[in-house]
């Protein structure tokens, strides 16, 4: 958000950035948008529409009182809207991720061949299940050098929050939107070609293997997500990635996180109160301190030191 308001006020824009430990903060996001409004004169407001249900209540529930024009506008970080999403699912007697991903594939025309699905089939999940061999390793990451800015976020994270779990130490996510797109890019030149085969493996010291490490900067609108499916599909397109790799990243993007989002839109707040595996004991808050319940990763599949990772500062 700091690196955000900062690209703003350099176009010129008039920009309120309210710190979290300033003295006025309501530590509310009506909160703060009552005090902006005593603060000065507006002509109406303009809102994205929140990613939870209970920020979104909120926010109509403010607009009818407002006195003033409140624009609510639809979410753009996701491809299938809320109106798409109840049409696929209005008449279906139970919702499967699977079917609703090959209609998006259809819509947005990614790895299709006309009418048909690219390579003749739909998924390719079954040769995303490679065992490691011996010696293998993922190429080495691209870790963002964190800017004076996010230095500061990180030191008030550490300062407000030093009881949460976590650590500050490595931070090397990208925060703004050429970082993110640096980080892209590394993905999908270095990282995208193996993806396919080992996506669900795993091994000791490597926490992050072949996967993209995108999610975060797509999250926070850095990177579109349509965008980032149709490059994707522009590297098979070019033979420098398998199919099972890209279609395995454009079923998590195009798939998974429309599908999820939608069910979560869709069936809030009456799933929030099923119990659908009769579930009756009580889970303990999790403190981050969990205690390994499972072997250790065989030696043939333990990495040597890992190898120094390339950084882009934003400095």
């Amino acid at each position: 958000m700091r690196a955000h308001a900062e690209r703003l006020a350099a176009r010129g824009a008039a920009v309120r950035y309210v710190r979290i430990d300033a003295p006025r903060n309501t530590q509310s996001i009506i909160g703060e948008l009552h005090r902006a409004l005593a603060d000065d004169a507006y002509a109406r407001v303009v809102i994205t529409e929140p990613g939870e249900v209970r920020l979104a209540e909120a926010f109509a529930a403010f607009a009818a009182t407002a006195g003033l024009p409140v624009d609510i506008r639809e979410d753009r970080r996701f491809i299938c809207s809320h109106a798409r999403f109840r049409r696929w699912a209005a008449d279906k007697r139970e919702l499967r991720m699977e079917y609703f991903y090959r209609e998006m594939r259809r819509e947005t025309g990614l790895l299709m061949e006309g009418a048909d699905p690219e390579g003749g089939r739909w998924n390719f999940d079954a040769e995303n299940r490679k065992k490691l061999t011996k010696g293998l390793r993922p190429p080495p990451r691209l870790r963002t050098v964190p800017s004076a800015t996010t230095k500061g976020a990180i030191a008030d994270v550490a300062r407000l929050f030093p009881d949460h779990f976590g650590d500050l130490d490595d931070f090397g996510w990208p925060t703004t939107v050429d970082e993110a797109e640096a980080a892209l890019k590394t993905f999908l030149t270095r990282i995208l070609p193996g993806f396919g085969d080992w996506q669900d493996a795993m091994a000791h010291g490597e926490p992050w293997m072949w996967h993209g490490l995108v999610s975060t900067a797509i999250n926070m609108g850095l990177l579109d997500p349509l965008d980032v499916c149709r490059r994707a599909e522009a590297v098979y397109r070019a033979g420098g990635a398998p199919l099972n790799a890209v279609e395995g990243v454009i079923r998590q993007i195009l798939g998974w996180r429309e599908f999820v989002r939608g069910v979560y839109w869709l069936k809030t707040p009456e799933y929030g109160r099923m119990n659908f595996l009769y579930a009756d004991r009580a889970l303990p808050w999790f403190s981050g301190q969990a205690r390994r319940t499972w072997p250790a990763s065989p030696t043939w599949c333990r990495p040597p030191a890992p190898t120094p990772m390339p950084t882009i500062s934003s400095a």
